[in-house]
């Protein structure tokens, strides 16, 4: 007859320390996935790397004139004419970017 046999109950401190700690652990955690998450979405830059490639075959092409400014989701894009060289740069706040373009 073991099987009838009383298991001890957990005191309600043990039950609330536990659940306390479990709490506070998955706490911890959904804070670290939204950190990385966040931090993820603002590294974005998919979507002005497409405008650059887009610029960037509208200038070799001729399809512009230049030199050509445009304010893209943020971003400042300038294309200029250097010394015959054609530079593209894009910045937002403190980053900046600059990219020479062959332009056959």
């Amino acid at each position: 007859m073991d099987v009838l046999k009383k298991i001890k109950a957990a005191t309600l401190i043990e039950i609330l320390t536990a659940s306390v700690l479990i709490l506070i652990v998955f706490m911890i955690a959904s804070l670290s996935f939204n950190n990385i998450f966040k931090h993820q979405i603002q590294r974005d830059h998919s979507a002005i790397e497409n405008r650059i490639k887009e610029l960037e075959y509208y200038s070799i092409h001729g399809t512009i004139k230049l030199p050509y400014s445009e304010d893209f989701d943020g971003w400042e894009i300038f294309i200029n004419v250097e010394e015959e060289k054609t530079m593209l740069l894009y910045s937002r706040e403190d980053v900046e970017y600059k990219k020479e373009l062959v332009v056959r």
